[in-house]
Order: structure tokens, then sequence, then C-alpha cells
């Protein structure tokens, strides 16, 4: 890799109970592996005691939002405010295994992201997110078309150059890992995946299943129809058309009639067909990914 700098962007919120030790331990590692770096902590509008620990830190750049906007908008005000031409995402949670930061870093040779992905042998999971994260991925990898071992790990390491042509349509929520999967993989990046080991957050998980699901949701649909709309658009059309034929079929042989059914089936498919063709011109026009 002709440079290998980076700056590693910590997403804090209310985690004055581990923040100081995860710093330290993050310079231990990244000081012994001969790292070129620098630590980003974004403090998310904590109300517990981090700010007070993050400003004893002189070692450390410190960016503070006056109030709590989100897992993305914090990943994006570091991102923003990063000198190094790699960007590192972790959590301060405990959760992901940081002796492997270096590892995953020389990996980035050859790709724009490589992602720790928590297939290892040690992964500790809640068994509650597994069931929508399994719909979830399947989901992804048929708007993206590629294999997804894990949609939204913490733990990567991509292009400074290439998050910021997406920052515009990065979620400040938790769904911004995913975003960013998706639109890397739907615009043909190199992603590589690397298997690592994960472990219980040390505290209370800002997660919320349900809710985030839901976004979660959204945000792929979104994705899908922003970088990949015939993946969406044409199944649409394509059931309308299964519908029309089925209604037409059974006013030639049934009722010997032409139905306004029919006619408003065939209306809704060549719609959403021209539609489908239309905005994938436009991203392909439009395009400067």
């Amino acid at each position: 890799m002709p440079d290998s700098s980076f700056s590693l962007v910590l997403p804090v919120y209310n985690e004055e109970d581990v923040i100081e030790s995860t710093i330290e331990q993050l310079q231990e590692i990244l000081d012994a592996a001969q790292c070129q770096y620098e630590i980003i902590a974004v403090d998310d509008g904590s109300c517990d005691r981090t700010p007070n620990v993050l400003a004893t830190r002189k070692d450390v750049t410190v960016l503070t939002h006056r109030r709590n906007r989100g897992y993305g908008a914090a990943l994006k005000t570091g991102i923003k405010r990063a000198r190094y031409p790699w960007i590192v995402i972790t959590d301060a949670d405990g959760t992901y295994p940081h002796e492997q930061i270096p590892y995953l870093v020389s990996l980035a040779a050859d790709f724009d992201m490589v992602v720790g992905a928590r297939t290892g042998a040690n992964v500790r999971y809640s068994n509650i997110r597994k069931i929508p994260k399994f719909f979830l991925v399947r989901f992804a990898q048929w708007i993206t078309g590629s294999p997804i071992p894990d949609l939204n790990s913490g733990m990567r390491v991509f292009r400074k150059s290439i998050a910021e042509r997406f920052l515009r349509i990065l979620p400040d929520t938790f769904s911004f890992t995913t975003t960013i999967t998706v639109a890397m993989l739907t615009n043909q990046y190199a992603v590589h995946y690397e298997p690592i080991d994960y472990h219980l957050r040390v505290g209370r998980s800002k997660i919320k299943p349900i809710r985030d699901t839901i976004r979660f949701v959204q945000l792929i649909l979104r994705t899908g129809v922003y970088f990949a709309p015939l993946k969406v658009f044409l199944p649409l059309a394509g059931l309308f058309f299964v519908g029309f034929l089925f209604t037409l079929g059974q006013d030639i042989f049934i009722r010997q009639d032409l139905t306004e059914r029919t006619l408003i089936l065939l209306i809704a498919t060549t719609q959403v067909g021209i539609f489908a063709l239309l905005a994938d011109m436009i991203d392909k026009r439009t395009s400067r990914f």
C-alpha cells in the first residue's frame, strides 16, 4: 500500500465506563504495530461523564455534537475531519477485536473496503437480532448481486475519497454501515470480508431491534432504488404483467369482454416498466461514482 496511514474514527455516546480504556488499548495496539495513525473520538451528545473523560485526552482529536445526532452522523463528522487517506471505524464498547485493526489495514492494499465480518470462531451475538438480519442480508444480496457475510459490521477499513462521494446519501443512524456496504457493492468497488470475533458489549446497547430493523429495510430499499432501480422496479412490473395475463385470459375465455381490471394492470405494467428504465438511465447518466 503506497500510504497505509489512517484515521481511526471512534463514535462515542455515553461510554464513560470504557472509553478511556478503549483509547489506551487502541493506542497500545497501533503503536506496537508501528502504524501511522490518528484517533478521532466523536462525542455524540453524551449525557454522562464521557465528555469529561475525553477532555483529558490530549493525544486524541475530540469532536463534539451538542446533541445526540446518531451513530452515522458521528462517523460522518469524523470522516470529514480525517487527515489520512484511509478511514478505520470501530466501536468503543468492547465488542470488536481491536488487535485485528493493523491486519485489516494491511489487507486494504488490494481493496476499496475491508470489512471485519462477525463470522469468526468466537462470536457472541443476540439471537433476537439474528432473525431480522437473516432476511435483511438476503434482500441486500439480491439488490447488490454479491454475497454479504456481514451487512452492518462496525469494524471496517475504507478509502476516505470513496466515502466522501457517498456522504450525502449515508444516514445519520446505525444504518450508516448497511448503506455504505450496499452503495459500494452496487458501484462495483472491491470489498473484502475478513472473519473476526465479536464479544458482548460493555454497558447497554443503543440499538432498538424493532425500530432499527424497520429503518434498515427502508435504507436498503432506498439505496437499492438509488443505485439499482431495475432490481427494485422490474419485479414489480413483472408482477403486474402476470396479473394482466391472468385477467386477460379470463376476459377472453370466460367473460368474453375486455374489463377495466385488465386495462388497469396493463397500464400499471407499462408505467412501472418505463419508470424503471428511466430511473436506470438517470442513474447511469448522473452517476459520479
